[in-house]
């Protein structure tokens, strides 16, 4: 099932962004994306956070990014275990210490520490 994208794309730097416009927990939004050869959208600089916000903002959702906090560590990395070189948290966020391993974006652009069982936006990057 490839993603309908009818005029839901934005470009960022070198990515594409695109929404499927689905809500899903972090590991069937995260493989939505791999099988249209994609993974969740990270931002890496402000122009891709507002990129990925303005989706965000078209679907009135939260969505899910492709970012995760360590096993061990609790670190917030991105998929590929890249240390974060970008953030853009909500005040007093991220808060949930180790029960809240997934991030998601907020409609303002601002990220939140959430449990990774939630329904969220799926937001792929390319």
């Amino acid at each position: 099932s490839a993603l309908a994208l009818n005029g839901k794309i934005r470009k960022a730097g070198g990515k594409i962004l695109a929404s499927n416009g689905k809500r899903a927990d972090f590991a069937s939004a995260l493989q939505s994306c791999e099988e249209v050869g994609g993974t969740l959208a990270a931002p890496k600089n402000e122009e891709e956070n507002k990129a990925i916000m303005d989706i965000v903002k078209q679907y009135n959702q939260y969505a899910y990014l492709g970012i995760r906090k360590g096993e061990v560590s609790g670190q917030v990395k991105h998929l590929n275990g890249m240390p974060l070189s970008y953030s853009n948290w909500h005040q007093h966020e991220p808060n949930g210490k180790e029960k809240e391993k997934c991030v998601e974006m907020y409609t303002d652009g601002t990220w939140n520490d959430k449990k990774c069982n939630m329904y969220r936006l799926t937001v792929c990057e390319f």
